[in-house]
């Protein structure tokens, strides 16, 4: 039996909770059926986040006291990506400080693209991160914008110390179109739900579960934990039973809580599940989408001695809820507000000083003075240090894990923010050094000198001219 599987997993949701029921009293006029599904919260995306920033939160959280030279590989799965034409999963890398020379890849165009691309890295071996991510979209009013959440699950491959061992999976490619995104297109155009069902869940999940559980001599009756997401309520439980697996091995999809964060959703449930879990337990993974991906892992005695992760459960607990409807149909670009002249600015990079000081802005690299120890961003060649001065002794120094709070603040309610006030000032950091940056996460008047605060990968600024997007590190609420 291989020895191939987890060694460690990771999760980011953004902290903003959208009501359900704000999008219900708000589209309720003009379909009255939205109030049925106004209960619970969806993971909404700041206006500063998006699959990248969230596939970094991730990654981080999986790779928490981990030795990342060791990562062989990082595969990005979204349908989201917010670059078409650019290597999404080279930017994630980089943030994570990883070794440029590591191998990366994007994987996307089905709901199946997480659970697809951590099959195809388990069938190659190695110590690979698979990092699953979306910011779906649905169309104001619509079902989907009800169902759809933001989320991203990471989990890390290798043959040390596994937590879950990969038993065996399978793969069923069948072109069942349940729903559709075309290549220009901003929503996802859906089909009849019983159609779905009826000829895509209940023919093709059984059939591909079935071959699975032949490839590892295992029964239906061998599952502990059955997962499948499904915006269709009930449909896992039925698909369960179809199956053979019994009631009480079904897990609950997050959806109340979350919403179905697509691509991300099967593996944000298969992190929920691990944090659960006992040595022993075998799990099974079902993802659907033009066919359907499987995959079965047990459990093993090294989950115990995993150190804790925020995870799924982590993140669901730091949420707050937000009714503001318009604010969110804002933050998705819906709705065009007049935010005037300063929102005029021509954001335009200059890629080549982008290029020579990427370690900076991406990676969030500074430098530490091998003569006298001291911390400072950005890395130069000469120490800050007013004693010391020294010449070329500065090494890099990561600072994204470095624990700061707030020194000085500004709350600017004339300079341009697509969520105003813009939030800036002097973050000081313990071991040393300070960076004049943006804050996030806070909301109005709860920033004070000595807060706290924590470092995210975020969008910076949009160049909108150019279709462009800047990301850089923020400072944010410390947990």
């Amino acid at each position: 039996m291989s020895n191939v599987g987890i060694t460690a997993y990771g999760a980011y949701l953004p902290k903003r909770r959208l009501s359900r029921a704000s999008i219900a009293a708000a589209n309720a006029w003009m379909n009255p059926a939205l109030k049925g599904l106004g209960k619970g919260t969806k993971a909404i995306c700041n206006w500063d986040e998006d699959p990248i920033t969230m596939a970094v939160e991730a990654g981080r959280d999986c790779l928490t006291g981990l030795n990342r030279a060791a990562v062989e590989s990082v595969a990005l799965a979204s349908t989201t990506l917010p670059f078409a034409d650019r290597h999404n999963a080279g930017v994630v890398l980089a943030a994570l400080t990883l070794d440029e020379n590591t191998e990366s890849v994007d994987v996307t165009s089905s709901q199946r693209a997480g659970t697809t691309a951590l099959i195809q890295a388990l069938k190659a071996g190695g110590r690979s991160l698979v990092i699953a991510a979306d910011h779906r979209i649905g169309k104001p009013g619509s079902t989907q914008e009800m169902q759809f959440g933001d989320g991203a699950a990471a989990v890390l491959l290798g043959s040390d110390n596994v937590v879950a061992r990969f038993l065996g999976s399978h793969s069923l490619a069948r072109d069942l179109v349940d729903h559709y995104r075309s290549a220009n297109a901003e929503y996802d155009y859906n089909l009849e739900e019983r159609w779905i069902r009826d000829m895509g869940y209940d023919l093709i999940v059984p059939e591909a579960a079935g071959k699975a559980l032949e490839k590892t001599g295992l029964t239906a009756a061998d599952v502990d934990m059955f997962i499948m997401p499904a915006t269709q309520r009930g449909v896992d439980a039925r698909e369960a039973k179809r199956i053979g697996v019994k009631p009480e091995a079904v897990r609950t999809g997050l959806n109340a809580e979350m919403g179905d964060a697509g691509a991300a959703q099967a593996m944000l449930m298969l992190v929920h599940a691990l944090e659960e879990a006992e040595p022993g337990q075998k799990i099974m993974v079902v993802s659907f989408g033009q066919g359907a991906d499987v995959l079965i892992f047990e459990t093993t005695e090294a989950l115990r001695a995993l150190p804790r992760r925020k995870a799924v459960t982590g993140n669901l607990a730091r949420g707050t809820e937000d009714a503001n409807y318009l604010r969110y149909l804002s933050f998705t670009n819906q709705i065009d507000y007049e935010w005037g002249i300063r929102a005029e600015r021509d954001n335009r990079t200059a890629q080549s000083a982008f290029y020579r000081k990427r370690d900076a802005v991406t990676a969030f690299m500074g430098g530490r003075c091998t003569q006298c120890g001291t911390v400072q961003f950005p890395k130069s060649n000469v120490c800050v240090n007013p004693n010391c001065q020294a010449i070329g002794t500065q090494e890099d120094h990561p600072f994204a894990d470095m624990e700061a709070a707030v020194k000085t603040y500004t709350e600017d309610n004339l300079a341009y923010s697509p969520n105003p006030p813009l939030q800036y000032g002097n973050i000081g950091f313990f071991e040393g050094g300070n960076v004049y940056m943006d804050l996030t996460d806070f909301d109005a008047g709860s920033i004070s000198v000595g807060s706290k605060v924590k470092m995210v990968f975020r969008i910076k600024d949009f160049d909108n001219n150019r279709g462009f997007r800047r990301y850089f590190w923020k400072a944010a609420p410390a947990e």
